[in-house]
């Protein structure tokens, strides 16, 4: 059974669950799992991987301080563990003469639409407005479709600016552990706010709830 993606959260790179998981994914795609490109610094070590349009964020811990470059198995795996994952809704729009990206937008291009067509994120019961426990995402989810599950956001940003050189809306719900960027012309230019609830989530970061 594929495990539930919170409960990935807080275990090191070479953990069972995170290779379960991964499999899983793999077998949507037919086709079969490569190693994840590496980023380490000495604060965060990034596991993209591009053909799934996943990426983990691992922390190290104990005083560990990677060195920026190293390879998978250079890493200390029992000195880092699992803080956040991205998923990605792909392909975004290329850059043009008439819009430029920043260098992190041009990275994320590199990311494929996630796998999973339809999947689900458990909700925090206490928090919980719609007293669903969890939160149904197809590739096709808005910001209306989020809010009406998640209620009103815990902090929100972006949105502001000429279209082609603003950032798009982002709304989290911290006590879920979810945020989500939202992508397409909706989400940007002085009036992203008001359209924003017909935009389609572009990132979700999962990250372990926080309670106040």
């Amino acid at each position: 059974m594929t495990p539930n993606i919170l409960a990935l959260l807080g275990v090191d790179p070479s953990a069972d669950l995170i290779t379960v998981f991964l499999k899983d994914l793999v077998q949507h795609l037919n086709t079969s799992l490569t190693a994840p490109e590496v980023k380490s610094y000495s604060d965060a070590v990034y596991f993209n991987y591009y053909p799934l349009g996943i990426s983990f964020l691992f922390v190290p811990q104990n005083g560990y301080k990677p060195a920026a470059g190293l390879k998978r198995e250079q890493l200390k795996n029992d000195s880092l563990v699992l803080d956040s994952i991205n998923i990605y809704n792909s392909p975004m729009p290329k850059a043009t003469p008439e819009k430029s990206t920043t260098s992190s937008r041009t990275a994320e291009l590199a990311f494929s639409t996630y796998p999973m067509s339809k999947w689900s994120l458990p909700l925090s019961p206490e928090a919980s407005v719609s007293h669903e426990s969890s939160i149904e995402i197809s590739l096709t989810t808005t910001g209306k479709d989020f809010v009406s599950c998640l209620g009103e956001p815990d902090r929100k940003g972006g949105g502001a600016g000429p279209s082609s050189g603003s950032i798009g809306i982002w709304c989290e719900w911290s006590k879920h552990g979810i945020m989500v960027e939202f992508g397409g012309d909706e989400a940007r230019g002085p009036q992203a706010w008001e359209r924003g609830k017909d935009a389609v989530w572009r990132v979700i970061t999962v990250f372990s709830p926080k309670q106040e």
